[in-house]
C-alpha cells in the first residue's frame, strides 16, 4: 500500500512508519518540525529512518498540515490507498497558554486531512485521538461507549473535535475514520515533555521532580510497541458501518456509516508514585519529590477499557511497565551518553 503519515518525525509515527516499512508498504512522511520540544531529537529519528532496511520506500516531506494548498497538491500527487494521521499539537497544559496553536494544528490541519481523503478516494483514514476526551468522567474503565461531552482542556476539546468531524466525513462521504484514543503512550524516543523522560532527565541530574495532585495519579501508562500494534491493526480493518446502531439509543463508538472509536491502552493503571519507583529501580537513583496540588487540566486517573479494539482486531497489550520503563532509561542513557 501507499500510505501517508503524519507527524512523521514525531514519537509516534517514528515507531508506526519502521513497522510499515518493514512490512513492504510505500511510505510519504511530513511533519512541520516545529520547536514544541527539542528539534533534534526529531531530526535523530529521521536519521534512524533514512538508514532503514526498507529507506528506499520512504519520502520524507517537511510540510505544516494547516498548509491548505500544500496539503491539497500532496494529496493529489500521490493518491494515498490509506492515511495515518498522528500529526497534532501536543500537551494538555500548553493548550492552556496557547490556544491558538491547538486550531490551527488539531482542527484547521484535520479539515485539510478530511478535504484530502475525500477528494482522492483514500481507502481509510486512521486518526489519534486521546483518553484526555474522557475528561471529567470517573466511571472507569473509560469505554468507548461513554458520553464524552466534558472535556477539561483545549487539547482534549480539540480531539473530541475531530472525532465529531470524522463522523461527518463518514457520513455524508462513506470516507471510512477509525480515531485512536491512546493511554499515555511511553518508550524509547518519546517526547521531552512526558512525565517519564521529565522524570528520568531529573533523577539523573539530582534536581527535584514535580508530581502533581501529590502523586495520586494513576494512569493507563502504554508502552510503544503496544502502541503500534493497536495502529497497525487498525488500518488493516476497514469500519464498514454498523448494521444494528440505533438512533434511540446511539453507540457513540460506531455509526451506520463507515465510522470506528477504540481505546488503545494496557489496561492497568498505575499509581504515579508507583511510576516513580520504577525508575528509580531502573536508574539505581532516588527521586528528589516536590509534592504539588492537581494541575488545571489534568484529570486524576485514566483506565482503558480495550474490549472493542480486541475484540474487533485481536490486539493485546504485552508490556509490563517496568519493562517498558527499563527499555526507556536503557535508550535515554545511549542516547545522551
Amino acid at each position: 500500500m501507499k500510505v501517508l503519515v503524519t507527524g512523521a518525525a514525531g514519537f509516534i509515527g517514528f515507531h508506526v512508519i519502521q513497522v510499515l516499512l518493514s512490512r513492504g508498504d510505500v511510505v510519504i512522511g511530513i511533519d512541520n518540525i516545529n520547536d514544541y520540544y527539542d528539534t533534534k531529537l526529531k531530526d535523530s529519528r529521521l536519521e534512524i529512518l533514512a538508514k532503514h532496511p526498507m529507506s528506499e520506500n520512504f519520502t520524507f516531506v517537511k510540510m505544516d498540515i494547516a498548509d491548505r494548498n500544500k496539503m491539497e497538491d500532496l494529496f493529489c500527487k500521490n493518491k494515498f490507498d490509506r492515511v495515518v494521521h498522528l500529526a497534532a499539537q501536543a500537551g494538555v497544559r500548553y493548550s492552556i497558554e496557547n490556544p491558538h496553536a491547538y486550531i490551527d494544528s488539531n482542527i484547521v490541519g484535520f479539515t485539510n486531512i478530511l478535504e484530502g481523503c475525500r477528494h482522492n478516494q483514500v481507502q481509510h483514514l486512521v486518526y489519534a485521538s486521546s483518553s484526555s476526551v474522557y475528561g471529567s468522567n470517573e466511571s472507569t474503565p473509560f469505554s468507548v461507549t461513554d458520553n464524552v461531552d466534558h472535556p477539561v482542556s483545549l487539547y482534549a476539546a480539540s480531539k473530541k473535535a475531530n472525532e465529531l468531524m470524522a463522523h461527518t466525513y463518514s457520513h455524508l462521504y462513506q470516507l471510512p475514520t477509525t480515531g485512536l484514543r491512546f493511554f499515555t503512550v511511553y518508550g524509547p524516543w518519546g517526547r521531552p515533555d512526558m512525565a517519564l523522560f521529565k522524570f528520568t532527565k531529573a533523577i539523573l541530574e539530582g534536581s527535584p521532580i514535580q508530581v502533581f495532585n501529590y502523586g495520586n495519579h494513576h494512569r493507563d501508562f502504554t508502552y510503544i510497541d503496544d502502541i503500534v500494534d493497536g495502529v497497525i491493526r487498525s488500518l488493516d480493518k476497514i469500519p464498514t458501518g454498523n448494521a444494528d446502531w440505533d438512533g434511540k439509543a446511539p453507540d457513540p463508538s460506531t455509526s451506520r456509516g463507515p465510522y470506528q472509536i477504540y481505546n488503545i491502552g494496557a489496561q492497568t493503571p498505575v499509581n504515579l508514585l508507583k511510576f516513580i519507583e520504577a525508575i528509580e529501580k531502573a536508574l539505581g537513583r532516588e527521586a528528589i519529590k516536590e509534592l504539588l496540588p492537581m494541575q488545571a487540566g489534568d484529570v486524576p486517573d485514566t483506565y482503558a477499557d480495550v474490549s472493542a479494539l480486541a475484540n474487533d482486531t485481536g490486539y493485546q497489550p504485552k508490556t509490563k511497565i517496568e519493562q517498558g520503563i527499563q527499555h526507556f532509561v536503557d535508550w535515554y542513557k545511549a542516547y545522551y551518553s
